[in-house]
């Protein structure tokens, strides 16, 4: 049942740069569409800082009581090394790396993308289509656009044509100059093309001679361009509207751009209404992407001694339209953060009913966060209000679970199994230890520190160790 909701919801559409209401094509539905991994190497956490943010907003779509049907490409095929059409196919680049085949490059990555997400609490979409799955579909896509002229063969190549649309330059920050070619050093000239900017929908024998796949088609034996698979994909699984398509910032162009310009000639109307974009993660270096080599993984994470949550956590407190700086000193930050918000949750107890009425304020602050464009931040923050709140430890616990459903943290079965690993031994007095560590907060508070260095030497005798620190006192069995 759909859940009441007292504001609509407003997200930031790049396409027109504004902040817009949200309003599906059909009814309390949602085809969302994400552009998935290319498998040639692992995903780093820039990477998946982009799939944790269009994670929050599948689940915060099904959070509000939409039907979502979320569709992702797995990139196996036709993703060259430069968005200009030109060099070496990602794929074949990572085959010849590691002397594999291109399908058991393909199989390997894909695998260890879904472990990193899994290890994210990020959920799998509900469709996962691999390119090379829909070669006929591109194939019929490409030969519509031909008959609707929409689309040349030059070079045994097949282009779609720009010039035939009102307007190429449908995001709004880009301006025709800031594109020419040469602007970027992986940018070379296409002497096929009849303007700059058309693309490739389909390459055929005559370029990448070692490309590994390889498929007949009208035009000879070749293999799709990178910016018809996620077009065809999209329209093969959710028909022919979509209601929002996410990526990541650096996506916007060309392939996006280019994705909106073949589905809306293929089609006849406007395809995508609205367009989610995370910006990048930087580092000390800037961006961070594999090209400048010794990018991080979620396993790296793992080595350092990291819990993947915590990164979640991590992209979480940054608004998904800012660019979000990566240090292990601020990652070390959000680690205490997260270890204090569980230390917090496992205090509660578990016992009673919650009041569910107490509990709809809360809920409505948590559902205003979100709906003002994703503010993950500020729903954060909501999450905190829960913990400070005059409410029963019961309702607590029931909306940290309730908001869970959106932010994954995975914070009551974290704080339960602190609970577990901190439960004092059988015959372990709570009650007198925590009446001690009072008469001692007392007795420094009295600037009584002999006293208050008397109780601790008298706990430490029987086995309990403190812990001072600015949240207050913690004891453990020694």
């Amino acid at each position: 049942m759909k859940k009441e909701r007292k504001i609509k919801m407003i997200l930031y559409n790049t396409l027109g740069g504004t902040k817009q209401e949200f309003i599906p094509h059909e009814a309390g539905k949602v085809k969302m569409y994400t552009c998935g991994p290319t498998v040639y190497h692992y995903a780093h956490i820039g990477n998946l800082r982009t799939y944790i943010m269009e994670d929050v907003l599948e689940k915060y779509f099904r959070y509000i009581g939409y039907d979502v049907l979320r569709i992702m490409n797995i990139t196996d095929v036709g993703h060259l090394s430069s968005d200009a059409d030109t060099g070496e196919d990602k794929m074949l680049a990572g085959a010849k790396r590691e002397h594999k085949t291109v399908m058991e490059i393909a199989q390997f990555y894909t695998d260890a993308f879904f472990s990193d997400t899994a290890k994210l609490n990020i959920k799998t979409p509900d469709v996962v289509e691999p390119a090379t799955h829909c070669i006929p579909e591109f194939i019929e896509m490409v030969q519509t656009l031909i008959d609707k002229g929409y689309a040349y063969l030059s070079g045994g190549n097949v282009y779609f044509d720009t010039s035939k649309l009102d307007s190429y330059y449908v995001f709004g920050n880009m301006n025709e100059d800031e594109l020419q070619v040469g602007v970027r050093e992986d940018v070379t000239e296409d002497e096929n093309k009849r303007n700059k900017n058309d693309f490739v929908l389909w390459f055929t024998q005559s370029k990448f001679e070692d490309q590994a796949l390889k498929w007949e088609s009208p035009w000879g034996l070749g293999y799709p361009g990178w910016h018809i698979e996620c077009s065809a994909i999209s329209i093969k699984h959710a028909g022919e509207y979509l209601d929002i398509h996410c990526g990541g910032v650096d996506n916007a162009f060309p392939h996006h751009t280019n994705e909106i310009a073949q589905s809306e000639a293929y089609l006849g109307h406007q395809w995508c209404p609205y367009w989610f974009h995370v910006l990048h993660l930087l580092d000390k270096r800037g961006k961070m992407s594999k090209s400048k080599g010794g990018f991080l993984t979620v396993s790296l994470l793992e080595e350092k001694g990291y819990d993947p949550l915590a990164y979640r956590f991590f992209c979480l407190q940054s608004h998904y339209r800012k660019p979000l700086v990566f240090s292990f000193e601020n990652l070390d930050n959000t680690v205490q953060a997260y270890n204090k918000l569980v230390a917090r949750i496992a205090k509660l107890s578990a016992d009673g009913e919650p009041d569910l009425e107490a509990a709809k304020a809360y809920q409505e602050k948590f559902r205003e966060a979100l709906d003002n464009d994703l503010n993950t931040s500020l729903a954060i923050t909501a999450l905190y209000d829960v913990l400070k709140g005059d409410i029963s430890d019961a309702t607590k616990r029931y909306l940290i679970a309730d908001f869970d459903k959106v932010l994954s943290l995975g914070l009551i079965e974290a704080a339960e199994k602190k609970a577990a690993d901190t439960a004092p031994a059988e015959g372990v007095d709570v009650a007198k230890i925590e009446a001690l560590i009072e008469k001692r907060k007392d007795a420094k508070a009295a600037k009584n520190w002999a006293e208050a260095d008397r109780i601790r030497d008298e706990l430490k005798a029987s086995g309990i160790i403190l812990k001072d620190s600015k949240e207050g006192t913690t004891w453990s069995i020694e």
